[in-house]
């Protein structure tokens, strides 16, 4: 699981005693497990104080969905989906918030209301111009690997060697933030999982997180209720709770720090146990 210190604005989180829980909320009116739940202030706000009183380390906003064959929306619209909830919860959640966006636009805003994190399913290469933020607000951020776009990324993913090609592309995006004056304990990388990947492409990623600790940065896996999850059980997106904490066990076996998930009190009771043993 690697010992890591993560910088997230005022923030300083730490995965040496705990794997960390980033809760998800989504503010969309079409998210493949949760779209339309949350899609109002006074809910959205609710659940965020839920899921930190029920141990997210995290909570995670997200105003566009990313499940495959989605259609992305502008800037306008993601903003006023995100910041009502975000000029609520930033006073009140105790935890950081980080905020699910491809946009600089967005990430502008989110940052100076008070948000400490970007989670970027592109790594920075929607908008490049992001990274500028990240290092002078000293934000947290997530590089995730995508195969493609949300539009077509299950369109046939192929990959010579899963594991290999997405670790070095995580690594050459790493390679590339710094370079701009991020530091690396600003950075968190996400294998993506269910991005342009088949369920045996998703099986492999957590099967062998092992492989990349050389790359000296937490492990953030977000496996919560996938597709692929439904390719062994064939259970429906909202009852795949056994299959989403036995892959966040083993993810966190094979050296995850972080996992994003719905269900965190669920989640936050199994991992207490997983942590007890793997750091036993």
């Amino acid at each position: 699981m690697g010992q890591h210190i993560i910088r997230a604005g005022s923030y300083t989180l730490s995965t040496a005693s705990k794997t960390l829980i980033m809760g998800i909320l989504n503010v969309t009116p079409d998210s493949f497990s949760d779209g339309g739940l949350y899609d109002s202030p006074d809910k959205a706000v609710e659940r965020a104080l839920e899921m930190e009183d029920q141990g997210a380390d995290l909570i995670d906003i997200g105003g566009e969905s990313s499940r495959p064959f989605s259609d992305g929306i502008s800037a306008t619209e993601e903003l006023g989906r995100i910041m009502p909830i975000i000029d609520r919860l930033v006073p009140r959640l105790k935890v950081p918030i980080s905020v699910d966006t491809s946009k600089a636009e967005v990430a502008r805003e989110a940052l100076q209301a008070g948000v400490s994190m970007i989670n970027d399913i592109s790594a920075l290469t929607v908008a490049p111009q992001m990274v500028e933020l990240i290092r002078d607000f000293r934000a947290g951020l997530v590089l995730m690997h995508m195969q493609k776009t949300p539009q077509d990324m299950q369109v046939q993913p192929q990959y010579t060697n899963v594991v290999l090609e997405v670790k070095d592309y995580l690594a050459e995006r790493i390679h590339w933030v710094c370079e701009q004056g991020v530091l690396p304990e600003q950075i968190i990388i996400d294998p993506g999982i269910g991005f342009g990947k088949t369920a045996m492409h998703n099986l492999q990623l957590i099967n062998n997180l092992n492989h990349w600790t050389e790359l000296h940065r937490p492990i953030l896996i977000g496996a919560s209720r996938k597709s692929f999850i439904n390719t062994i059980l064939e259970t429906p997106v909202n009852d795949r709770l056994e299959g989403s904490l036995a892959a966040a066990i083993m993810a966190v076996v094979r050296g995850a720090g972080l996992v994003r998930v719905h269900d965190v009190k669920e989640t936050f009771r199994a991992l207490k146990i997983a942590d007890a043993i793997v750091r036993a």
